[in-house]
């Protein structure tokens, strides 16, 4: 591999499609060319959730014209192409290997390796996109749909993880207490929308593990007590949960995202206090919770933090971090793109076994 080179990232690894390319010159920090995206939140809405089949063939339909959209914005041609990455997991298993095939396709057909890219690095390493990009080491909080995790990072390929959920995830959390309201789907967005008119004191729930000793996470009790709370609220109103008066809606759905923001903010600066390192980056769709980030900046400004966020459009599933994350892989010279296209995926892959030994 050369110094300057050009990497096609693909994601598909649930309801986005994402492709991007970016563009590495030296040990320079890799610069994002051009990305697309498209999401299938309005496909998925008439049932409450992610259809795993319909994802795959969405994925199918949208990720060539994609491709092609993306390297028409940066007048790039396939030819340009020198590396094809694409997200190897975790994720639905069907969706991955859209994907792949993709990826893989591509590679053979134009003689150009390629890498699969852990999804989760992949959010970990997309503040590197950002306007402000951080500098290792860092503590990383990483907030996703099905995943939180407090981490130590010295290095790309250099990850310690400090603690993690043991149920569900901070994404869990916003996106099932929502369903508890009636608010639909995407829940957490909805959530986090209704809190701006709520009062975050009007029900007392609980904060799970937050006076513990150590950095993990649990919300699946969050989630029961505010169940609980509505059903209660319910019964008062002689009415159904999703009929409650909007403003108690908004009260609870306020209540209900300051214990999440809560948790995660005093977590976060645990971990900080633990390590002795000044600096956090926030990756993950929950990263763009604009309470998270108020709180999470008021907290560490106290203690001269400087904390670090991806771009808003770049905090969901996207192909950007993809490229960013197979780029500064290779860049570092930790790891090699295969001219092996024969591929597999791994809907189930835990981010510890992608550390450097």
């Amino acid at each position: 591999m050369t110094n300057s080179f050009c990497v096609l990232g693909i994601e598909s690894s649930c309801d986005e499609t994402g492709v991007a390319l970016v563009q590495v010159s030296g040990q320079a920090l890799p610069q994002l060319l051009s990305h697309a995206l498209f999401s299938q939140i309005e496909m998925h809405q008439a049932y409450g959730g992610v259809v795993p089949e319909l994802a795959s063939r969405d994925h199918i339909r949208r990720v060539l014209p994609l491709t092609e959209q993306v390297l028409q914005e940066s007048k790039r041609a396939l030819t340009d192409l020198d590396v094809i990455a694409f997200t190897r997991g975790p994720g639905l298993a069907g969706a991955l290997l859209v994907g792949a095939g993709v990826a893989c396709a591509l590679g053979a057909a134009l003689a150009k390796p390629i890498l699969g890219v852990h999804h989760l690095e992949g959010h970990l390493l997309s503040p590197f996109l950002s306007s402000d990009p951080p500098q290792f080491p860092f503590v990383a909080l990483l907030v996703s749909g099905g995943h939180t995790q407090l981490m130590r990072v010295d290095g790309v390929g250099r990850y310690q993880i400090l603690g993690e959920t043991i149920d569900d995830a901070a994404g869990e959390a916003f996106d099932k207490s929502a369903k508890l309201l009636g608010l639909g789907y995407p829940g957490g967005s909805a959530l986090s929308i209704l809190a701006v008119s709520g009062n975050e004191q009007a029900f007392k729930l609980p904060r799970p593990l937050l006076h513990s000793n150590h950095l993990d996470f649990s919300f699946a009790g969050l989630k029961t007590a505010v169940m609980v709370q509505a059903r209660k609220l319910a019964i008062a109103q002689n009415c159904p949960v999703d009929a409650l008066p909007q403003a108690i809606l908004a009260d609870l759905a306020a209540s209900t995202q300051a214990a999440i923001v809560e948790v995660l903010v005093k977590k976060s600066l645990t971990a900080l206090r633990e390590t002795g390192l000044m600096r956090l980056v926030v990756a993950g769709g929950v990263g763009a919770n604009r309470s998270l980030r108020e709180k999470l900046n008021l907290e560490c400004a106290k203690c001269a933090v400087r904390v670090h966020y991806p771009e808003l459009h770049l905090c969901t599933d996207n192909g950007a971090m993809i490229a960013m994350a197979a780029a500064m892989r290779l860049q570092a010279g930790i790891q090699a793109a295969s001219d092996v296209y024969a591929f597999d995926v791994k809907p189930r892959w835990p981010l510890d076994s992608m550390v450097l030994a």
